[in-house]
């Protein structure tokens, strides 16, 4: 096998007991590396701390990470007007967080044979946010809701 000394150089081509000779009388691992390759390549390292900074790296990179929260704003299809201007106030406050926000009209019994009044009723919303949002794609139902998604712009 081939075999790589902890600095990255290259220690040569040896066999399995050589290899962990060597390794033992540095205190270190001997880790195969690529065992497909001809011959195999083994690498002599402490491992424990080669998965330490491996999580390390991992956590790094999760911090940096942004998470993209969607809000749900849920409306009946026979919402008064002075409740779509309050409900409009927190989509409006979830938008200058830079939060997307699903607007979803739900429909009870025999409403449901009027999607009109909930498309209407998103078009009504998505006008008021309209200086700060904007929508990704068109109302489509979804069982007995009709939503669409805002976004900031």
């Amino acid at each position: 096998m081939r075999v790589i000394d902890p600095e990255g150089k290259q220690a040569g081509v040896m066999t399995l007991g050589e290899a962990l000779r060597i390794a033992e009388s540095k205190e270190l691992d001997l880790v195969e590396v690529s065992p497909t390759a001809t011959p195999p390549v083994c690498r002599i390292m402490d491992y424990g701390k080669f998965r330490y900074l491996q999580k390390k790296k991992v956590q790094e990179s999760r911090k940096h990470q942004t998470q993209v929260l969607v809000k749900e704003v849920k409306l009946g299809s026979r919402t008064s007007e002075h409740d779509i201007d309050f409900k409009v106030n927190h989509i409006r406050r979830f938008l200058e967080k830079k939060q997307r926000v699903k607007v979803s009209v739900f429909f009870r019994g025999r409403e449901i044979t009027h999607p009109e009044i909930g498309k209407e009723m998103i078009g009504k919303v998505v006008e008021k946010v309209q200086d700060i949002g904007t929508t990704e794609g068109q109302a489509r139902m979804e069982g007995r809701n009709m939503s669409v998604l805002v976004v900031p712009r």
